[in-house]
């Protein structure tokens, strides 16, 4: 097989013509600013060689959350903080272009390449669970798709107990991350924060006919989706700036690079916290292949997400002390809920032929690849700045529901398996998930060794409500496509197919359970509570060890309605008000 990766999910030859005149004209920049940022980073490992390195904070993992907790906490050059990544620094030149997401999801330089185990609810498949694995994390290699979720998310989360985070306590936050670049901004979008978020670069009629054909179904138009109503059919809109990527590391780390005080510390793997007299006093972490303790004054923090935040808990005796001891772990804190709660976002993928150009036909010669590659390169416009998805929608299944209960992700372009490269023929995805899934699963460790993954247990549609959800949600992807201004340009639906009739909900089940995947919204793993299975109180710390918090998409006590990046620099946000508090 040939080494030379995909563009779009074309693994060819080809490619290296694209690959040529991008870098030629374009990396030379981003290797310039990723060498100076080397140096800095690399200053601590040297200065701190043979000696237990001591700060006021220390936070695992450089995250979506994680960032923007260490922005926050040296922001006034009070605090020393030192900010701990297993991966590398972010100067792969792929992860700064908004397709890259292609090739930095499935490479071990930059992803965990987590795998489930096989799951009952997908017909008995194991599929992979990408997760960052570099500066920046998930947000590094993700699709740059910024929703919020419904207000009802948050005020759900502060009725269960979470004080202070119903979504009047959550909008400022949103708002002080965010600098809103499109159209029609209101009061509730932010002006000046450190993450740019802007509509796409590209647009495609497909997409656009899509739009206009489900307000011809019935379905209405979202002027802002991430308002207070969530409910329509809209463009994305994307955490870029201009025609980059603007992850949590560019939005938070490169303005706090320079301070004193913030120590970045890369391919360093936490092996546990530290924990004493029922304290967290520093991480036992393996530091460019060394392992070493690193100490912590005041607290360590844990954004490592929510595979590995739970796992780490659980390498550092805080879980159900059963299964520790099980694995010869000291128990500090028999936590139950730790690893369990466990929500993700499910998304079926009915893809239909069409007339209309779509990406699988745009790059699938040598030419056009290179002609894609120079656009990009002169002008940062062009497919290269193809985000994971073009077009979206919040929809009801049933009327009587109060707020949309299933998402759209319209992609101009499909693939059976994106690993092995987009459809020969011109076709687009309707891709439609569930928004807050019943079902939950768990972790579990395989053992005490922190190189061996977790064991990943979904428990995709084990409730009769997320299967009829589900097939609801793809009868409508049907109809949407059976509607003008779209059905005129589909010339066959490609899956599911003739094969499934629309009103045969056995046979549309089955087909979700054979091909449905992971939309890679992996959260709810220390879950934020105060019931027995609450792993972090509402000020994130955990429970029985104190000096100990985490901070990432694992606390959600339930999953928010939409993609995940967005709340999940929120989370990192709102902790950094709760400890600069305590702090003080």
């Amino acid at each position: 097989m040939s080494k030379v990766r995909r563009f779009v999910g074309i693994r060819s030859e080809d490619v290296i013509v694209q690959q040529s005149v991008f870098l030629a004209l374009f990396s030379s920049r981003i290797t310039v600013a990723s060498r100076n940022n080397k140096n800095r980073d690399k200053k601590s490992h040297f200065l701190n060689k043979g000696r237990v390195m001591e700060f006021d904070f220390i936070i695992v993992g450089a995250g979506s959350a994680g960032c923007a907790l260490a922005n926050r906490l040296t922001a006034s050059g009070i605090y020393t903080v030192a900010l701990l990544e297993a991966g590398p620094r972010d100067t792969n030149p792929w992860i700064h272009i908004p397709v890259g997401y292609f090739r930095t999801m499935g490479n071990p330089k930059t992803d965990w390449r987590y795998m489930t185990e096989a799951d009952e609810g997908i017909a008995g498949r194991a599929i992979s669970w990408p997760r960052g694995r570099v500066l920046g994390g998930s947000s590094s290699i993700n699709g740059l798709l910024y929703v919020r979720g419904q207000p009802q998310d948050f005020d759900g989360w502060a009725q269960l107990g979470c004080t202070g985070w119903s979504w009047d306590d959550v909008l400022p936050l949103f708002k002080r991350a965010e600098t809103w670049n499109g159209p029609n901004g209101t009061e509730l979008r932010g002006r000046d924060g450190p993450l740019s978020v802007q509509t796409s670069r590209l647009s495609r009629e497909v997409v656009d006919r899509w739009i206009d054909a489900a307000q011809a179904a019935g379905y209405k138009r979202a002027e802002d989706y991430n308002d207070y109503d969530q409910e329509g059919v809209a463009h994305f809109q994307l955490t870029m700036k201009g025609g980059r990527r603007c992850s949590s590391a560019v939005a938070y780390l490169k303005p706090a690079r320079g301070r004193r005080n913030l120590e970045i510390i890369t391919n360093a793997q936490t092996e546990k916290v530290l924990i004493e007299d029922g304290r967290a006093v520093g991480v036992r972490a393996r530091v460019n292949g060394v392992v070493q303790d690193i100490k912590a004054r005041a607290e360590v923090i844990l954004s490592a997400g929510a595979i590995g935040s739970p796992q780490i808990l659980m390498l550092s005796g805080v879980g159900a002390q059963d299964e520790l001891r099980g694995h010869g772990i000291e128990v500090q804190a028999d936590v139950q809920g730790v690893g369990k709660n466990l929500q993700d976002h499910l998304q079926a993928r009915p893809v239909f032929k069409t007339k209309l150009s779509t990406i699988n036909v745009e790059v699938n010669n040598p030419l056009k690849q290179a002609m894609v590659a120079l656009q990009y390169a002169l002008t940062q416009r062009g497919p290269m700045t193809m985000a994971a998805s073009l077009g979206t929608g919040f929809l009801k299944t049933d009327e009587r529901l109060e707020t949309p209960d299933i998402q759209f992700h319209i992609q101009p372009f499909s693939a059976d398996k994106p690993s092995d490269g987009p459809h020969k023929f011109s076709a687009f995805t309707a891709s439609v998930l569930q928004l807050r899934p019943e079902s939950a699963g768990h972790l579990k460790l395989k053992s005490a060794n922190m190189d061996d993954h977790p064991e990943i247990h979904p428990n995709y549609l084990a409730t009769d409500t997320d299967c009829r959800t589900l097939v609801r949600g793809i009868q409508i992807a049907r109809r949407i496509a059976a509607t003008e201004p779209l059905k005129s340009q589909i010339t066959e639906e490609y899956a599911p197919g003739r094969d499934v009739a629309f009103d045969d909900e056995v046979a549309t089940l089955d087909w979700a359970r054979k091909t449905a995947v992971t939309i890679y919204h992996p959260t709810g793993t220390c879950k934020m509570g105060n019931d027995p299975m609450a792993v972090v109180d509402p000020r994130l710390r955990v429970h029985g060890v104190r000096g100990l918090r985490v901070a990432d998409a694992s606390i959600m006590p339930r999953i928010t309605s939409g993609n995940t990046n967005a709340p999940a620099i929120m989370i990192g946000e709102k902790a950094s008000d709760l400890v600069l508090e305590d702090a003080r």
